[in-house]
């Protein structure tokens, strides 16, 4: 750099957990075993859902687009995580962080609307079985999945843009991933209007989203209880489960990052640790949920790995 009062930086060095050198082989293993079985189930999820035509319904059709997003959102920040882990210079350039920014928070913002959507199909699956082929159509299904991807890369770009206009006195990013929260903390002066945009979006796409996921839930389980055989209560209870942990583990996560008060007397290494386990623990553990207990997903896993087999053994002969 030319000299220290420049506010337009060329690269940023992440800090990371530089400052614990012996836990970063342990967190490069961890990461790595968590981003491979990430990218395993999930593309996994993906498969079945495109080759078996009993999943082609409203329901894995949306799971199918969580399990996309979960690739893109940990593929933009675990392989620069992986690297900086093994690396003693901790730098990304300007534009790769950027980028990074924007992908986080574009697939972050869109999974928040899509388990939005994704309440609302169980919703009409369990409250009103009867219209649900009509209300749910594919057509609907297609454009209510385009308006999440749609939103979520909207106010992403919003974010990204203003923030990168943000003068900032200091490269030190003290995150390992060029997190926005991370970056602001660089600002010369606070920039309202940048504030304001994130605080806006982030009430729009945090408690809107998650209220309505709570008013689906509540009429979803004053309709499971009201159903008199055992065995449908079990499958509905078994389908809405599935989703409501991924909810649980989504927003929680993502509440204690964004929703915290400025004044919050949390340490950055508590938060490193959060956004870790957001970006590498969660999405990893989405295709697990939905298909521990689903018998249509195993049975779907078991046809696709039997044709897989059948193939091989017939290109053998």
């Amino acid at each position: 750099m030319q000299g220290e009062n420049l506010t337009v930086w060329s690269f940023f060095l992440l800090e990371g957990f530089s400052r614990y050198p012996a836990l970063e082989i342990v967190l490069f293993v961890f990461s790595l075993v968590m981003y491979l079985i990430t990218l395993l189930g999930n593309s996994t999820l993906i498969l079945i859902t495109v080759l078996d035509s009993r999943l082609q319904t409203p329901m894995y059709l949306f799971l199918g687009n969580l399990s996309v997003l979960d690739i893109c959102y940990t593929s933009a920040s675990v392989p620069t995580l992986l690297v900086n882990l093994l690396s003693s210079q901790k730098t990304i350039i300007f534009s790769g962080c950027a980028v990074q920014m924007y992908l986080s928070l574009a697939m972050g913002s869109t999974e928040c609307v899509l388990l939005a959507v994704t309440a609302y199909d169980r919703y009409v699956a369990i409250c009103d079985p009867l219209r649900y082929p009509v209300i749910m159509s594919r057509q609907v299904c297609v454009q209510m999945a385009a308006v999440s991807w749609v939103t979520g890369c909207l106010t992403a770009l919003l974010e990204t843009s203003f923030t990168l206009q943000v003068p900032l006195c200091g490269n030190l990013i003290d995150h390992f991933t060029c997190e926005i929260l991370a970056v602001l903390k660089l600002a010369c002066t606070r920039s309202l209007l940048v504030d304001t945009i994130m605080l806006v979006v982030t009430v729009l796409l945090l408690p809107g989203p998650m209220l309505f996921i709570c008013i689906s839930y509540v009429f979803i389980l004053s309709t499971i209880l009201r159903i008199s055989s055992a065995e449908g209560r079990h499958k509905a209870f078994s389908t809405c489960g599935a989703h409501l942990t991924v909810v649980i583990l989504f927003y929680g996560a993502a509440l204690s990052m964004y929703l915290k008060p400025s004044s919050s007397s949390s340490s950055q290494e508590v938060d490193k640790i959060i956004s870790l386990l957001y970006g590498v623990l969660t999405p990893m553990l989405n295709p697990i949920i939905y298909s521990l207990r689903n018998k249509e997903v195993k049975e779907a896993v078991k046809k696709v790995l039997g044709r897989m087999l059948w193939y091989r053994a017939h290109g053998r002969l």
